[in-house]
């Protein structure tokens, strides 16, 4: 591929696959277009510079700053409100124009181009109702499904593609969800290429975490840092569990899918860590201790945010089958790298992550 647009391309996601993007194939342009809104993007400009990647300072929401770009064979959507609470304490206005709105903006670079799409989804696109109605088992540290669900799709290994979508979810998973609808109508009507996956916690380093998105990094900094955290809802326990996915296996997924793209077109994958990379905010406590020597006060919440859900994990069974692909960062070093960058960064970024 000569030219690969990376949306979103200077926030977390975006920039660590565009720049890992680029490290794979030094003769291909990685073009990384971002409107630089969130806390922290900007620290990454000089590291996509140093890596070969072209930065374009544009919104997926303006057509004409899309179309700057020039002629494209991929677009990689990473571009994202990704706060679950988006709408519930503002306006709906900025989720629903950039998660739906640029995505159809997109959807129609790729048609004028003819360009592959591979779309970055979410986990949140299951309805929160239907998940927390799910049977499971309380352990000292966490909460754990059941493998026998009256549900299709949920089992003890997490959640299917075969997970009924009905019900509720979030302006944030519902535009995302509607994202991937048009997604494969575009696909099937102009003859496009391209893969939907349905991402779960994602994390790493750079990474600028804060309450409502990035809670493994979020976590660490305080350990690092100081202050104070809350585990909130779900009886204010910390037994409330999810699956992480460290950004570089997300890399390697989605190199292996552009490389694929042909016969892996038109499907939707669920990706995450899986059980075996899951853990609950009691144990991710532990890790922080383990990793920073440092302990601090978590309060106790009783009482549930809006859309939030006791448990949720990704099963990868069919992704699994279909490339081969399974992720290898474990939460311990996960939790130990992000440690050791905020470490080493500690006084650029204190002012975003302290």
């Amino acid at each position: 591929m000569k030219t690969i647009l990376v949306t979103g391309g200077a926030g977390f996601v975006g920039s660590c696959l565009a720049m890992g993007l680029r490290r794979l194939d030094e003769g291909t342009r990685v073009v990384a277009l971002d409107n630089l809104k969130r806390r922290g993007a900007e620290l990454n400009l000089p590291r996509l510079r140093d890596a070969g990647v072209e930065f374009i300072h544009g919104d997926i929401r303006n057509p004409e700053d899309l179309e700057a770009v020039g002629p494209i064979e991929l677009i990689l959507e990473c571009s994202a409100e990704p706060s679950v609470l988006a709408g519930y304490t503002s306006g709906p206005q900025y989720v629903v124009n950039t998660n739906l709105t640029g995505t159809v903006n997109c959807l129609e670079l790729a048609r004028n181009h003819g360009a592959a799409i591979i779309f970055l989804s979410t986990s949140r696109v299951y309805p929160y109702e239907k998940l927390n109605a799910l049977k499971y088992a309380e352990t000292a540290t966490r909460f754990a499904l059941d493998d026998a669900q009256s549900l299709p799709g949920a089992s003890a290994r997490g959640i299917s593609e075969a997970f009924p979508l009905e019900g509720v979810r979030s302006l944030y998973g519902a535009t995302k969800l509607c994202s991937e609808l048009l997604t494969h109508e575009y696909l099937a009507m102009y003859a496009l290429k391209g893969i939907v996956n349905r991402c779960g916690v994602l994390t790493g380093p750079w990474q600028m975490g804060k309450v409502d998105q990035g809670v493994v990094v979020l976590w660490v900094a305080r350990h690092v840092y100081g202050g104070s955290l809350q585990y909130i809802g779900f009886d204010g326990q910390g037994k409330q569990v999810r699956d992480i996915l460290h950004v570089d296996d997300l890399l390697r997924l989605v190199a292996y899918q552009m490389d694929h793209i042909e016969e892996l077109s038109g499907q939707t994958f669920n990706v995450g860590g899986g059980p075996e990379v899951s853990v609950s905010l009691q144990e991710l406590t532990t890790l922080c201790q383990q990793a920073t020597g440092n302990t601090i006060d978590i309060a106790e919440v009783p009482e549930n945010r809006p859309a939030d859900i006791r448990l949720y994990i990704t099963d990868n069974a069919r992704v699994a089958q279909m490339t081969g692909w399974r992720p290898e960062r474990d939460p311990q070093a996960i939790v130990d790298e992000i440690a050791r960058w905020i470490k080493d960064h500690r006084e650029a970024l204190r002012a975003i992550l302290a």
